[in-house]
């Protein structure tokens, strides 16, 4: 099972989830999107929290009302996180989350240390918790069936942009050669067919004797 929750947001759209227990949450890592970030309590055991950003978002665009969201939910989802004031919750985006087969079933480690940030949560603030409570909705989805569906639209996507990448290529080729054609065919004309001044005065004793040759 997982639990789905409505974030703050200005854009809105932004989806809050976790799963149920260490199970679900393995899911969660197996089958996650690029687009999702990933929450949890520093140094202390709680639920793996995530937000799903908007296609063309990054960490850095989480506006703070929305980083103030998951960081309650998250606090209030460890046993003892949710006890405690003034701690940490570290976020990373889930492509940095590392699970090797050596790890017990819902722990990960980091690909890179520089891609955790860090927010002070210093005290639960029921109001929010509540709000999003009240927002709660359970669902048992077939994440790896949603991950296939996201990685086929991703490929029509390149396939597209490919598709258009190869228009443009060939509409610039065709620019190019009829340019190409241009520039050669006023070479011709400036180099080969055209006689200057100075070589008419040459050819012809007088104005009527070259009117009378073009004649």
């Amino acid at each position: 099972m997982v639990f789905y929750f409505t974030a703050r947001s200005s854009k809105g759209g932004h989806t809050i989830f976790m799963g149920r227990d260490k199970v679900e949450n393995e899911d969660l890592i197996k089958y996650g999107l690029p687009e999702d970030i990933w929450f949890h309590v520093d140094k202390l055991s709680s639920a793996h929290v995530y937000i799903r950003l908007l296609k063309g978002e990054t960490i850095d665009d989480i506006e703070p009302e929305t980083l103030e969201d998951c960081a309650q939910i998250c606090k209030a989802n460890s046993i003892q996180g949710n006890k405690k004031n003034n701690l940490d919750i570290v976020y990373t985006p889930w492509a940095n989350l590392k699970k090797t087969a050596s790890m017990e079933v819902g722990q990960v480690g980091f690909h890179s240390d520089k891609e955790v940030k860090k927010i002070r949560v210093e005290t639960r603030i029921n109001e929010i918790c509540n709000r999003l409570n009240k927002t709660k909705v359970e669902n048992y989805p077939d994440l790896a069936a949603e991950r296939e569906a996201y990685d086929i639209e991703c490929k029509k996507e390149r396939q597209a942009i490919a598709r258009e990448q190869k228009k443009q290529d060939l509409a610039e080729a065709s620019e190019r050669k009829k340019n190409e054609e241009l520039r050669s065919y006023k070479s011709i004309m400036d180099t080969d067919s055209m006689e200057s001044n100075k070589e008419l005065r040459a050819k012809y004793k007088s104005v009527q004797d070259m009117e009378d040759d073009f004649m």
